[in-house]
């Protein structure tokens, strides 16, 4: 316990030590949560939700949080460790009272600090203070950054306060020896500090209104005054990418032809992984195209609460990412796959869009909040895009037939899914999967996998999915209710009626995980061949575009670019295995972002010899680059 709490305090105090910048599409990683305070922080996220999940509410405090270190929820671990009265918040919790909830909860973690701190000031022993401060701490972090955001003087009193306590709790020494005691007057005006901070701010008999929850202070609450917490995932989100890393198969590079001979593409690649064309909240987190959509196809990972129901699966018109463009339905959809995107349209889980450029910008205007995109990036998004191609698999002929290479069960699958069946009024699979078409149709159908919204309702046609690549791309269905594709053969023959015996249902999934299949679905990495390599290649690729805009003085694009790609540079030379280069990878990244400098200035010959500097000094760490 002791270690892992040190560790927890560690990685606090180091996240204040990180450089303020543009957003990067590298997000990082924290440090986890205690039971209480995660679920204080998840209840300000889903007090934020129009309408409010009161269920995800409750069960934030009664449960552990997805990926939580702890065993038990919040409210059993206070049972266990705290004297505080949980009482109160589940009454407001039960009453389904908004306000009386964001009240109880930030009281609770206010005098959970409290009894922490009155822990470490009464122990006997340094090693019980020093637990009680870190603790503390923790559990202070709840509320650092409303405090930082409205009070930055108070944050950092606050914070060395902290730093105090810690160090004026003595130490028992190595063996008895060397050992010091407590300075009870330092740790008691320490205390006094955070403990008037908090009676004035978090303990207090009646809190002002909130319209949106957060952990502002009640004193710069009251004041009137805007102030912009940067936004924040509540614990349990995960939006790194997934693990294995897919395949990335573009149409261009099987024929041979460079990403830097095709600048429109190469900028479209950056804008695909650049949270700058969304708005916030997923602008300053750091999410961009492939966060849901990492090497174009699906991170089957990606969680967020209140906005997802399972991994791989998100709700883009929740109140969180666009509250202008809130439905008010909680109808998380899985993340589909978009590879062969040419080939497989209309768009959207319901094929609502018929047109690629209309879908793209829904999704970056409406869904995230964007600003309106220019025709530029449009056409540049658009014609990246237009390049993934599906896995190739050598099972499978370019029409859509098995090859010699496919298992026998495979083969009898095949027959069966070219049979037509009176329960799909004597059509079969392959009416709607053409193999010959990527498996698909691009119609619309309803077979039943969406339950009617009101009597009489139209709206459980969904669009129909390639089969290609689905080994790879599970759960099935368009919320991902269905975990296999033998389960996806089993509710077919099963709503359908087909009629197939066990030994059907086997040969009928055998050739769809034949047909899902592919040679080589996830990018290999060694040594040298490290994933920095890949991420230095692809920026240094977006950077490429340079070559074409700064002649046609193309100011507001080449900001975009050089904000996007700077950042990411230096954020991702964190993760190179060659720890000797990484201080030039980061001088290479401030001199992409002198581009940037010189081009606000107006300064286009600066901007012009930064460009040359970055791609000559570029080429002379490439192979250092890993």
């Amino acid at each position: 316990m002791f270690q892992k709490f040190l560790r927890v305090f560690i990685a606090t105090f180091a996240s204040a030590l990180v450089l303020s910048g543009p957003v990067v599409a590298t997000p990082a990683k924290e440090a986890p949560w205690l039971p209480e305070a995660a679920a204080y922080r998840l209840t300000l996220f889903l007090g934020n939700l129009e309408p409010i999940p009161w269920n995800d509410l409750e069960t934030a405090w009664s449960e552990p949080y997805r990926g939580s270190e702890f065993p038990v929820g919040a409210l059993a671990w206070l049972e266990g460790e705290s004297g505080v009265d949980t009482d109160p918040l589940l009454d407001a919790i039960a009453g389904e009272d908004r306000q009386a909830v964001f009240a109880e909860a930030t009281r609770l973690i206010a005098l959970r600090i409290e009894e922490e701190l009155g822990r470490a000031v009464m122990a006997e022993a340094p090693a019980t203070a020093q637990q009680a401060v870190r603790t503390g701490r923790e559990l202070y972090r709840a509320f650092e950054d409303g405090i930082a955001a409205a009070d930055p003087e108070a944050a950092r009193r606050i914070g060395l306060a902290w730093l105090e306590l810690n160090s004026s709790t003595g130490s028992a020494g190595v063996l008895g020896a060397g050992g010091t005691s407590a300075d009870r007057d330092t740790m008691k005006a320490a205390r006094a500090i955070i403990s008037g901070y908090l009676a004035k701010n978090y303990l207090v008999d009646d809190f002002a209104p909130r319209q949106m929850l957060s952990t502002v202070p009640e004193t710069a609450a009251l004041s009137g005054r805007t102030i912009e917490v940067p936004p924040s995932l509540p614990p349990g989100s995960d939006i790194f990418d997934q693990v294995p890393l897919p395949l990335l198969v573009l149409n261009f590079e099987e024929q041979g032809i460079d990403e830097t001979d095709l600048p429109l593409v190469a900028y479209g690649d950056m804008l695909f992984d650049s949270p700058q064309i969304f708005g916030s909240p997923a602008r300053d987190l750091g999410i961009s195209c492939s966060t849901c959509h990492n090497r174009s196809d699906i991170n089957q990972r990606l969680f967020i609460p209140g906005a997802s129901h399972q991994p791989g699966a998100i709700d883009v018109d929740g109140a969180f990412f666009n509250p202008i463009f809130n439905d008010r339905r909680d109808d998380p959809i899985d993340i589909p796959s978009l590879r062969g995107l040419r080939f497989t349209g209309p768009y959207g889980r319901d094929g609502r869009f018929a047109s690629l450029r209309d879908f793209s910008r829904n999704v970056i205007v409406n869904e995230f909040g964007g600003d309106e995109p220019t025709p530029f990036m449009m056409d540049a998004l658009v014609a990246y895009m237009l390049e993934f191609d599906f896995l190739p698999n050598s099972m499978l002929t370019p029409d859509g037939q098995l090859t010699e290479a496919a298992p026998e069960a495979a083969k009898r699958g095949e027959a069966i899914f070219n049979t037509p069946f009176a329960g799909l009024d004597d059509r079969s699979c392959a009416s709607c999967h053409i193999p010959d078409a990527n498996f698909l149709d691009r119609r619309a159908h309803d077979i039943g996998s969406v339950a009617p919204t009101y009597d009489g309702a139209r709206a459980g046609a969904m669009d129909t999915p390639t089969l290609l690549g689905t080994a790879y791309t599970a759960p099935y269905f368009h919320d991902g209710s269905l975990p296999t594709l033998a389960s996806v053969v089993d509710w077919f023959d099963e709503t359908k009626s087909l009629g197939l015996t066990g030994a059907e249902r086997a040969d009928l999934t055998a050739y769809l995980e034949t047909v899902g299949a592919a040679d080589d679905p996830y990018e290999t990495f060694d040594t040298e061949n490290t994933a920095f390599r890949l991420a230095f290649s692809e920026l240094t690729t977006f950077a490429s575009t340079l070559d074409t805009l700064l002649p046609r003085r193309d100011a507001e694009h080449i900001l975009l670019l050089t904000d996007t790609v700077a950042a990411d540079l230096a954020a991702d030379a964190s993760t190179m295995s060659n720890l000797a280069a990484r201080p030039e990878v980061y001088a290479l990244a401030e001199r992409l972002a002198e581009v940037g400098t010189a081009v606000r200035d107006e300064d286009w010959a600066a901007a012009e010899a930064s460009w040359s500097a970055f791609k000559s000094e570029a080429d002379a760490i490439e192979e250092r680059a890993f």
